[in-house]
């Protein structure tokens, strides 16, 4: 039976949208086949809701949902076939002929003021426009469907430029069909050819792979006597493990799927598997690898996790969804409320997708933090990978402070071969000890050697001992732990007198020192005044005959290395050096000085002294040369 065509003019803001969309919104031309199977897979979804409250829908080879993607090389045509919903003539004109309902017109004037096509198609993202992709590709669209429950279908066709054609037709099966005549293959203007059996597949495969529903294509396939058979072949895995029950799914489903997406071959150190439901749907699985990629801690390296929208992949490398210092984390996010179109500015500035982050850091600081409690071996081998990484977050991530911290695992001077947890460190403290002792140094036999360490090793006070280079930022921006300060033993003053209170011996002789070094103390601050700011009596020395120390709030000679290195330029800080009372080089001193002030060669000796503990801290000598000429000069007279 014949029906007449009806030919309808798009809106003119649909106009100008749709050549947008055509000619500048999409730089990656193969997405088409996701938007137009993504329809298609929505199609089915509805189909199966619908029947269960009207089962009358589902007729005939509807009771096999799936997906079919058909190419006729001859007469150059891809069709992506459902057997679906469908549509009604109203759904075609209203879904198809007018691409928003409202706000167009805004929309178009923004994207006016933007000139900036990558703008553009932020803002466009925002408006289901997916459709109009296949327009990229094809020099015509034809889609007919047939709403189920209904016995007339309707062909809708366009060219894309400024109108369609409807016209109503019998004999269509439930469901939707969109063929596209495609235009030739042009490398030049991204243009594949997308007859090919090798190109759809990895289409389907980089961004359906997870579809719930079966996609199906009719390959060609050679006999062993050299015929042509036809087969028709699955293309995606439907194999979406974060979409099923975590007790439906094994351990070893885990592994392989983690080994899929990180192309790493061995398995993850932990999996955190979660769902969450309410206003903002969306499924993670996400994996802790057990060894550090190469690049960690380059600028290169890839960051963030993959995000789907209803299975249908989206992205790689979503760094909205994970903070910077969790970047070695692997896994998937299926959201269900996002548009398919969304763009990384969209997710950057979106309440809900910053919502979903703040739950996905709880969720894998909580699975390391159980981790830490239940296998404490398995935990280490973590910390030992990631450990720098994580410690960024307490520069980065104030909100989780509490919980990175409970994390952190040092080296400190209670064990030489095991690490330690601040809570376990707090739990050995002293009784009066009200802070976290801490040095931070390039390596573990430096800071055990540092003279710094003397007094602490000797009164068995416990020494955290940080050697990573983030180390030096987070302890400044770290209040403290447990109610407990954290303090550097190289800064500020340290009393570690474990005298009662009110020892008049104690006072005495403190008071006495005090005294012969009165004149001392002075002479060389002015001395040593290009160098240090201060110089006073220790009390953390005890073998050692002085030491560098910085005031409270100073920044730490390495930290201001980092700083210089990256750039910035940052004022001398002028630093305090702590004189030994017992020790002999410094005694001999105070006596010469008393002796003779004026002798030029106790300058030199006070050169001595602090180019001494600048390197016995691992410091670098302003001028070398003149302190090795300084030094062969003294041993010289020795002798």
């Amino acid at each position: 039976m014949a029906h007449s065509v009806e030919t309808l003019e798009f809106q003119a803001e649909t106009r100008q949208l749709l050549r947008l969309v055509i000619h500048s919104i999409y730089s990656n031309k193969d997405i088409f086949l996701r938007e137009l199977i993504s329809n298609a897979s929505d199609a089915l979804d509805k189909l199966r809701l619908e029947s269960l409250t009207d089962a009358s829908l589902v007729e005939g080879d509807t009771a096999d949902l799936h997906i079919s993607l058909e190419v006729d090389q001859d007469a150059r045509t891809l069709t992506v076939r459902d057997n679906g919903i469908g549509m009604s003539r109203d759904d075609l004109v209203e879904l198809i002929g007018t691409i928003a309902k409202s706000g167009t017109a805004s929309l178009l004037e923004k994207i006016k003021e933007s000139q900036d096509a990558a703008t553009a198609e932020n803002l466009i993202g925002q408006f289901g426009v997916g459709f109009y992709s296949a327009f990229m590709v094809a020099d015509r669209v034809t889609l007919r469907t047939r709403r189920a429950g209904t016995d007339s279908g309707t062909e809708w066709e366009s060219d894309g430029e400024g109108a369609y054609t409807v016209q109503a037709v019998d004999g269509l099966p439930v469901g939707t069909s969109v063929t596209l005549h495609l235009k030739p293959a042009d490398s030049e203007d991204g243009l594949a050819d997308y007859l090919s059996e090798s190109k759809i597949r990895q289409i389907v495969k980089r961004y359906s792979d997870f579809i719930r529903w079966p996609i199906r294509m009719a390959a060609e396939r050679t006999d062993a006597d050299g015929g042509s058979t036809g087969e028709v072949d699955t293309l995606n895995s439907m194999k979406a493990l974060w979409a099923r029950p975590r007790s439906e799914v094994t351990q070893d489903e885990y592994n392989e799927f983690y080994q899929q997406i990180s192309h790493d071959w061995l398995p993850p150190a932990e999996t955190v598997h979660m769902k969450a439901e309410g206003t903002f749907e969306y499924e993670a699985l996400l994996f802790v690898p057990s060894q550090a990629p190469f690049d960690l801690f380059s600028r290169e390296t890839k960051r963030g996790v993959q995000l789907y929208v209803k299975r249908v992949f989206i992205m790689d490398d979503c760094e909205a969804l994970m903070p910077d210092y969790l970047r070695f984390v692997k896994g998937v996010v299926d959201a269900h409320d996002l548009s398919l179109n969304v763009s990384r500015e969209i997710l950057q500035h979106d309440r809900q997708i910053r919502g979903v982050r703040r739950r996905l850091v709880k969720k894998v600081l909580g699975a390391l933090k159980t981790m830490q409690t239940k296998d404490a071996e398995r935990y280490a081998t973590v910390w030992e990978q990631f450990g720098r990484a994580l410690k960024e977050g307490l520069v980065e991530d104030t909100d989780n402070t509490e919980a990175l911290l409970d994390l952190v695992s040092a080296a400190s001077t209670h064990d030489p071969e095991r690490t330690t947890t601040l809570r376990e460190y707090v739990e050995r403290m002293k009784d009066g000890q009200d802070a976290v002792y801490y040095l931070t140094g390039e390596s573990r036999a430096m800071v055990e050697n540092s003279p710094h360490m003397e007094a602490f090793t000797a009164k068995g006070y416990e020494v955290l001992i940080l050697t990573d280079p983030v180390d030096e930022v987070w302890v400044d921006r770290v209040p403290g732990f447990d109610g407990h300060r954290l303090q550097s033993i190289a800064k500020g003053q340290v009393d570690l007198d474990d005298t009662a209170d009110g020892d008049k011996e104690a006072e005495a002789e403190k008071a006495r020192r005090e005294q012969d070094f009165a004149a001392l103390l002075p002479w060389l601050t002015t001395t040593l005044s290009e160098q240090v700011k201060e110089v006073r009596l220790s009390s953390r020395l005890t073998t050692s005959a002085a030491c560098i120390v910085g005031d409270a709030h100073d920044v730490t000679p390495t930290l201001e290395k980092m700083y210089r290195a990256m750039g910035q330029q940052l004022p001398t800080v002028k630093r305090i050096l702590e004189l030994n009372p017992t020790h002999p080089l410094i005694t001999a001193l105070r006596t010469a000085h008393e002796a003779n002030a004026d002798d030029p060669a106790l300058a030199e000796i006070a050169e001595l002294v602090y180019g001494g503990a600048l390197l016995a801290e691992g410091g670098d000598l302003h001028d070398p040369s003149r302190f090795t000429r300084l030094l062969t000069d003294r041993l010289t007279r020795a002798l």
